[in-house]
């Protein structure tokens, strides 16, 4: 199925925010509760699937939605879609302080794969399915599981990240990557896991036991500041339990 050819603009720097024109009929499917604002003759309906296969049954859906429950994702997807007469906008918001990236499909050999979390909203059309590292030890050692999205198509797909986002482009080089720093690559890039260094630097280099390794030729999306890295500290300078002043009798 051809995607559907939608406008747009990314509002605002740290916390940013994708508006997306649609003319009558065009739709925009999007992870669920990532809407912000919407025109009034914008419709929603939650589905299960992304629509890219109209003649896909009801088991089709069913499996597509059980694959993306191993990404620890809704099952469902909202799909907005203009239903009145001229141009209409809906917007879409990052769930946490960073950059939107929009990604043209159609220019990346129609595939990206992304970190799970990484996946905010795309133009109809586009297969989103998910996508298992080669070896099981990246999985169990990458930091971020081994399961990533796949998106493929030939439209606008808009990917978030934490902080700065960074674009590297590979030709045959080797990229070492914290593992949770990775947002997307594309097809050309090898990914696999590596030891950081010797035991002495794992134990006390505060990098982390494991490094990404990213290899072959494309482009790589990187990303300042993992989710995982900013709850962390979150966590590490919140108040323990219990740990207030007792009152004075």
């Amino acid at each position: 199925m051809k995607s559907h050819e939608v406008d747009y603009r990314i509002i605002g720097n740290d916390m940013q925010i994708v508006e997306i024109g649609l003319d009558p009929g065009e739709t925009v499917v999007a992870e669920a509760g990532a809407m912000n604002y919407m025109d009034g003759e914008i419709t929603f309906e939650a589905k299960m699937g992304d629509g890219s296969r109209a003649e896909e049954g009801f088991f089709g859906k069913l499996m597509s939605a059980g694959k993306r429950a191993l990404t620890g994702e809704s099952i469902f997807m909202t799909h907005f879609t203009n239903a009145g007469k001229g141009r209409k906008t809906v917007a879409f918001a990052a769930p946490y302080p960073g950059r939107i990236i929009a990604v043209d499909l159609s220019s990346h050999g129609g595939e990206i794969l992304c970190q799970k979390d990484a996946f905010l909203c795309a133009a109809r059309g586009t297969e989103i399915g998910i996508a298992f590292t080669r070896k099981l030890g990246a999985g169990f050692f990458g930091g971020e599981g081994f399961i990533l999205q796949r998106l493929r198509g030939d439209g606008l797909a808009f990917l978030h990240s934490g902080g700065t986002v960074i674009e590297k482009s590979l030709s045959g080089e080797i990229l070492r990557v914290d593992t949770g720093c990775i947002v997307a690559f594309t097809a050309g890039i090898h990914y696999d896991i590596e030891r950081a260094g010797s035991l002495k630097s794992m134990v006390l280099g505060g990098e982390g036991l494991f490094l990404a390794t990213l290899s072959g030729s494309g482009v790589v999306y990187l990303q300042s500041l993992p989710f995982s890295r900013m709850a962390d500290r979150i966590l590490q300078h919140a108040p323990k339990a219990g740990g207030g002043k007792k009152e004075e009798k």
